[in-house]
C-alpha cells in the first residue's frame, strides 16, 4: 500500500466520524485501558483505523477468494463503520458481513455488472421493501488489479453520505493494493518455479547421457560399483527434479552435490579430485532449493576444460556469526571477468554462464542485493565462488524429510 492511499484512507475515515472506532476504544477503557492512552479523539480513531487495516491485509494478500473474503469482510466493514458490506468477484457474491444477505444478494450482482462494466464506482437506493430493513443506500466501488476489474466492494447504509462514498473508494483502493501484491507474489512464485525449470533443464541431456553410459560401462567388469552409481544417479534426479517446496537445508543440498561429484568422478577418473569440508553447526540452515550444484557444476566444467592434469575442486561450509558461509574453489582456467560480468547481468546470450545467474538472481530475491554470489576469478587463475546465507531469515524454511549425513 502506497502512503498515499493510506493517508487518503485514515483521513476518509476519521472524516467518516469516527464513531466505530471511538465506541470500540471506549469499550477498552473499560477494561482496563486509560484514557490517557487513547490519546485526542482524532488519535484513537487513527490508530484503531491502522489497526483494523492491518487485520484485514493478511487475508486479502491470498487474492480475492470465497475464504479471503469472508476473512477480510468484517474488517472492512468494521472500517467503514456501515450496516452491512459485501465483496464479490465478476460473477457471483464472496462474503456478506451483516443482515440483509437473503433480500439483497441475488439483485445486488445486477449493479455488480454495472461497476464492472464501466470500471466506475456508483451510489445508489436500494429500494429495499422489506420491513425494517435498514439496507436503504449502497456504494458500490470496483476492485481492479493492472487495470482489470476482478470484483467489487459494496458498503450499505440507511441513507445516502458524500463521506461513506468517498470513504468506500479509498477503502476499495487499498484492496486494490492488497490484492496487486498477492498478484505480485503469485508472479514471483512462478518467477522461482520458472527458474527452477531452468536450473533442472540445464541438467543436461548430456549428463544424464555421460553418466548413464559410464554407469553401462562397469555393469559387466563391476557389477558393484555399477550398482552403486545407478542408486547415486536415482537419488540425485529424484532430488533435482522433486516439486515441493522453494527451500532445503544445506545437508540436502550438500548430499545432492555428493552424488553429483560421484557420478563426475566416476567419468573422469583420477583427473577430478574433490574435497569438501563441512562444518555440522551449519548443516540444518535453509537455503534455496537446487543452489549448489549448479555452482559446483560450473567448477567441474571450468576447471576440467582444455586441461589433462588433474584438477582440484574444494567445497567449504562454515559458520560465519549470523551467516553460513559456503565455498566453491577451483584451481582451473578460469573466466576473463568482464565475460563473468556479462553473465551476471543476465546475457543470455552468454549460454554456458545460465546457472550462475540464476543462482545469484535467486539468492538477491530472497536475502537482498548483497547476498548476491561473490565471485574471484582471473584468466587461468582458478575460479572461487563465495556464498553467504543468513541462519536465519524470514520466510525462510526447508520443507523436506530427513537431514541426510554429508561426507
Amino acid at each position: 500500500m502506497t502512503a498515499l492511499t493510506l493517508t487518503a484512507l485514515v483521513t476518509a475515515l476519521v472524516a467518516l466520524g469516527c464513531g466505530v472506532a471511538l465506541g470500540r476504544w471506549s469499550s477498552r477503557c473499560a477494561h482496563g485501558t486509560r484514557d490517557s492512552d487513547l490519546g485526542t479523539p482524532t488519535e484513537a480513531a487513527t490508530f484503531f483505523t491502522l489497526h483494523t487495516a492491518s487485520l484485514a491485509a493478511p487475508p486479502l494478500r491470498g487474492g480475492l477468494t470465497v475464504e479471503s473474503a469472508r476473512k477480510a469482510s468484517r474488517r472492512l466493514r468494521a472500517l467503514l463503520g456501515t450496516e452491512a458490506l459485501c465483496l464479490t468477484d465478476r460473477e457471483q457474491v464472496l462474503a456478506w458481513d451483516g443482515p440483509g444477505l437473503a433480500h439483497h444478494g441475488e439483485l445486488i450482482m445486477e449493479q455488480v455488472a454495472s461497476v464492472l462494466a464501466t470500471g466506475r464506482g456508483k451510489a445508489f437506493p436500494t429500494r429495499c421493501r422489506v420491513a425494517d430493513c435498514t439496507l436503504q443506500w449502497a456504494v458500490a466501488t470496483p476492485l481492479a488489479v493492472d487495470d482489470t476489474q476482478q470484483g467489487v466492494l459494496i458498503a450499505f447504509a440507511e441513507r445516502e453520505s458524500a463521506v461513506l462514498v468517498r470513504a468506500a473508494g479509498e477503502v476499495a483502493r487499498w484492496v486494490s493494493v492488497q490484492l496487486e501484491l498477492a498478484e505480485l507474489d503469485r508472479s514471483r512464485t512462478r518467477l522461482i518455479e520458472a527458474e527452477i525449470r531452468a536450473l533442472r533443464a540445464q541438467i543436461s541431456p548430456h549428463f544424464i547421457y555421460n553418466s548413464l553410459a559410464v554407469i553401462a560401462s562397469f555393469v559387466r567388469t563391476d557389477p558393484d560399483r555399477a550398482r552403486e552409481l545407478l542408486l547415486e544417479f536415482a537419488d540425485f534426479t529424484r532430488y533435482s527434479f522433486r516439486r515441493h517446496g522453494d527451500f532445503t537445508t544445506l545437508a540436502e543440498e550438500l548430499h545432492s552435490v555428493e552424488q553429483y561429484v560421484n557420478l563426475a568422478r566416476a567419468r573422469f577418473g583420477d583427473r577430478l579430485q574433490v574435497s569438501l569440508e563441512i562444518a555440522p553447526e551449519v548443516l540444518p540452515v535453509s537455503l534455496p532449493f537446487l543452489c549448489l550444484q549448479p555452482l559446483v557444476e560450473n567448477a567441474i566444467k571450468h576447471g576440467m576444460a582444455d586441461r589433462t592434469e588433474p584438477c582440484l575442486i574444494t567445497v567449504t561450509a562454515r559458520d560465519s556469526g549470523p551467516d553460513a558461509v559456503v565455498e566453491i574453489e577451483d584451481d582451473g582456467v578460469g573466466m576473463d571477468p568482464e565475460r563473468l560480468r556479462r553473465i551476471l547481468d543476465g546475457e543470455r546470450r552468454v549460454d554456458s554462464g545460465i546457472g550462475l545467474f540464476n543462482v545469484d538472481e535467486r539468492l538477491r530475491q530472497v536475502y537482498g542485493e548483497d547476498h548476491g554470489l561473490v565471485v574471484e576469478t582471473a584468466m587461468g587463475a582458478g575460479m572461487k565462488i563465495t556464498v553467504r546465507v543468513p541462519k536465519y531469515h524470514r520466510g525462510v524454511q526447508a520443507s523436506c524429510a530427513a537431514t541426510p549425513a554429508v561426507g
